[in-house]
């Protein structure tokens, strides 16, 4: 099994596709996608475009839907919900669908949806991520972080190193088994520096600022919580993320 880290969807290759693509973007796409699959959810379909969420989710029963919709971090007006895992209680989501579009995360779904494997990463999902590579054994993964508007993002890169981390912990693989490229160590060593603490990593990192202007601060903390949630989401069709049983 080879991992390969790209900081932003724009940096991935163009002319392959990986077995197995992990999206991340703790800050809080994916965060918030687990949320609502382990709390009743009937899945999660993502768009980069919001007109188009608006015309696809018109087909859906109106009392079956819910439209979540953030631009700069804020909620758009007039959507259900913004990108905040708080506001997904089960008692919001459950038996319903997140149509969903978001300023980075769903950019790096779309990108890596023709992937054989789609899942998606957070920290607060992470041991489900690791067992799943540990038990399927994929030969090639990409973790794809969300980034910001094509830029590096700290907090992504450290939940994609917590991931590679804690595969070689499971496995009896060795940094040169798995690392496709130099972002895999790099990563790793950023999360072994910030495990402890990731909420006041979370607070240094340019988008845990954003958020925190935006009063979100119990998002961050939520955020950073490991394994909280047994959940996997995985792609089901196109552009469709359920719960993988």
């Amino acid at each position: 099994m080879k991992l390969f880290i790209y900081h932003a969807p724009e940096e991935t290759p163009t002319q392959h596709m990986p077995q197995c693509a992990i999206a991340v973007d703790v800050l809080r796409a994916t965060t918030t996608m687990a949320t609502v699959l382990a709390n009743g959810g009937e899945g999660v379909q993502f768009f980069s475009d919001l007109d188009k969420l608006v015309e696809v989710s018109e087909k859906f029963p109106a009392e079956k839907r819910l439209r979540a919709g953030e631009r700069g971090g804020a909620k758009v007006p007039n959507f259900d919900l913004g990108n905040s895992p708080l506001d997904c209680k089960r008692e919001v989501v459950e038996g319903k669908r997140l149509f969903i579009s978001t300023t980075n995360g769903t950019r790096a779904l779309q990108r890596i949806q023709e992937a054989q494997t789609v899942i998606t990463g957070a920290f607060v999902n992470l041991s489900s991520v690791v067992e799943y590579l540990a038990k399927n054994k994929p030969e090639n993964v990409w973790m794809v972080g969300s980034g910001w508007q094509g830029s590096y993002s700290l907090e992504d890169t450290a939940c994609a190193g917590a991931i590679a981390f804690h595969l070689l912990e499971k496995t009896n693989l060795s940094i040169d088994d798995v690392a496709g490229n130099d972002e895999v160590i790099a990563a790793i060593a950023l999360y072994s520096q910030w495990k402890d603490d990731l909420y006041q990593m979370f607070k240094y990192a340019s988008h845990g600022k954003r958020l925190l202007g935006l009063d979100c601060n119990d998002d961050l903390k939520y955020c950073s919580q490991i394994d909280t949630l047994d959940v996997l989401p995985m792609q089901q069709e196109p552009g469709v993320l359920k719960r993988y049983a």
